[in-house]
């Protein structure tokens, strides 16, 4: 063991020397990091093994400071949220799930439309692809408050367009699966732009010989879409999917900000329960932290699922 700790230090040293520009230009991203990254990790990962709430946790108040008295407690917040004790873990990751796949569903598949209908000769090419990238620019604080203006039930756009069709105002934000519906719209609305854009950026490395050889093979548009198009995304769609998994399991300020504090637990997802759990009612900062691990390791379990999926597809092909 000493002799591999030896040899690892003996290299670094080597690495240092022979490419000290290199751990110099490193070194301050490497720092902000740990500052803003790996630090609240670590105190998150600590915090998850003990009992740490607002009544114990260390504060000043005043001229007084009142130290923490919150114990170490193991593994027990984990059993408490895995065993189903606390008994809305596993409906809230149910609906987390459903909430991702339905999101990143409609993102590729609307995304992809547009992207091969952009990538066509068309009038107005250009014109097109700014106003679709639009709401990709707007902060999803703003496209969240706009949308949730147009769900209001008595003075929303949406119920005024369908009062003058002859149908009655719906309960947007009130009902909890239309709750469900609308926030998978909004955040439908804001993610398409972006895979817009990464796959019409695939699409145009693709090389045109292919499709031509392929047509003049007598493929149909069907056959070409699936055997050349499709292959020629793999790398883009794979990464772009994996990304958007992520973002969409974690997105917060949709589901927080859209429905707001009147949406019940229903259409809670993970994240904005760990939010709930560590910054309203009694503060529960040792669950909160527990749940963000639980949800981190749940990224983590999946993308190496993933690429793993992927990568035995490659080898068989």
């Amino acid at each position: 063991m000493s002799t591999l700790i030896a040899k690892t230090v003996t290299k670094t040293r080597r690495s240092f020397a022979t490419h000290w520009y290199a751990w110099a230009m490193v070194l301050p991203v490497v720092v902000v990091l740990a500052v803003l990254v790996g630090y609240p990790l670590g105190r998150g990962i600590y915090l998850s093994f003990t009992d740490a709430n607002e009544a114990n946790i260390g504060r000043v108040i005043g001229d007084f400071e009142v130290p923490a008295s919150y114990r170490f407690v193991g593994l027990d917040n984990y059993w408490h949220i895995l065993s189903g004790q606390e008994g809305s873990f596993y409906p809230r990751l149910t609906w987390t799930v459903i909430w991702t796949a339905s999101c990143v569903f409609l993102h590729y598949t609307i995304g992809l439309g547009l992207a091969m209908l952009l990538n066509r000769q068309i009038r107005g090419r250009s014109l097109y692809r700014v106003l679709l990238i639009l709401p990709w620019a707007v902060p999803a604080f703003v496209a969240a408050f706009a949308w949730k203006l147009m769900y209001n039930t008595d003075n929303g756009v949406l119920n005024a367009l369908l009062s003058k069709i002859g149908i009655g105002a719906v309960d947007w934000l009130g009902d909890p699966t239309i709750q469900k519906l609308s926030v998978i719209a909004v955040n439908t609305w804001l993610g398409v732009p972006f895979m817009m854009v990464a796959i019409l950026g695939g699409l145009q490395s693709i090389p045109r010989e292919l499709h031509e050889a392929a047509e003049m093979d007598g493929a149909s548009a069907w056959q070409r879409f699936w055997n050349v198009t499709v292959p020629g995304l793999r790398p883009v769609s794979s990464t772009i999917i994996l990304l958007g998994t992520i973002w969409t399991f974690n997105m917060f300020p949709i589901i927080y900000l859209v429905i707001g504090q009147a949406g019940g637990t229903e259409s809670e997802i993970l994240v904005t329960y760990a939010y709930r759990l560590a910054f309203q009612g009694v503060r529960d900062y040792a669950g909160s932290a527990s749940y963000g691990i639980v949800i981190l390791s749940l990224l983590l379990v999946f993308s190496v699922f993933y690429r793993r999926m992927l990568s035995r597809q490659e080898v068989a092909k």
